[in-house]
């Protein structure tokens, strides 16, 4: 571990997350440095979902979070550890505050925002809570067509949507629909039914259409990606794979995604994945297959 990124690579570690899984095939100082920006992301996203803390509390300590990030892009003395440790990194790779204010926006929508009347809405939400980790992210891995950033956004929102999607019971339970409410009527699917749990033949349908909206970001963001870029983008096309077999495996098992316990893969169907992968990456050999 790091001493320059000690506390960020702990949060990283301890978060076990699909996109901490992707960092293995980067070069060491490129996965600190994606490891502070993780951790930055995680840590104002669990301010926004501890719900055990009253609302004004929370908007608070976001704005704190946000005042503290501006410091550390602007060369001044940051409080929170993780933002000491991203400051450098902010530097070394010129990434903006301006995307670090959008994400502190998107998360802020969790605090008071229960659900979405529309697809514009709902886009605007996914591209500041994925899409700009994911214009953040390639600035970290380097890339030498701006059509990277067109890619990054598309990859993102293609990324938040099969996490909605299998996230539909636990968000529920928190009373959150994040599935929008013109696409609830079109299948006629009410509120109720997904605050409840209930399953069927609708919901099935409504269940099928977000995947296929999914999919449309997943194939745009493979047609987006320059040929020049792919490799140094090898982080980012190893989520959109693990993702893209998550969505795969929810649409071949009927969309079991009304639990409150959210589905997911198996800890070795997604070590296979990172391992196939990486051998394919060191052969030179195409590894990414979302959006096929």
């Amino acid at each position: 571990m790091s001493a320059d990124t000690q506390t960020s690579e702990a949060i990283t570690r301890k978060s076990a997350s699909n996109l901490a899984l992707a960092f293995g095939l980067l070069p060491p100082r490129k996965r600190q440095a994606m490891s502070a920006l993780y951790a930055f992301c995680r840590e104002v996203d669990d301010v926004a979902d501890e719900e055990t803390v009253p609302v004004d509390i929370r908007r608070q300590q976001l704005a704190d979070w946000r005042e503290d990030v501006r410091q550390a892009c602007r060369g001044g003395s940051p409080s929170f550890p993780v933002n000491r440790e991203l400051k450098p990194i902010i530097a070394e790779y010129r990434l903006p505050f301006s995307l670090f204010d959008e994400l502190v926006l998107g998360v802020e929508t969790d605090l008071d925002t229960f659900r979405f009347p529309d697809h514009a809405s709902l886009d605007l939400y996914c591209y500041r809570v994925a899409s700009v980790v994911g214009l953040l992210s390639i600035e970290i891995f380097g890339y030498q067509d701006p059509r990277c950033r067109d890619y990054a956004i598309a990859l993102g929102k293609a990324l938040q949507l099969t996490n909605i999607l299998r996230d539909v019971g636990n968000d529920a339970a928190r009373g959150r629909i994040y599935i929008p409410q013109v696409d609830l009527e079109q299948f006629e699917v009410s509120p109720q039914e997904i605050l409840g749990g209930r399953t069927s033949d609708r919901f099935q349908r409504l269940a099928r259409h977000l995947a296929d909206r999914a999919r449309q970001f997943y194939r745009a963001a493979r047609s987006l990606l320059p040929e020049t870029d792919r490799r140094s983008m090898v982080a980012a096309e190893l989520m959109g794979t693990v993702y893209w077999k998550l969505l795969c495996h929810l649409e071949a098992h009927q969309f079991p995604v009304l639990s409150c316990v959210p589905y997911k893969l198996s800890k070795t169907h997604k070590i296979l994945i990172l391992l196939n992968a990486g051998i394919r990456f060191k052969l030179n050999l195409p590894f990414a297959n979302y959006g096929g």
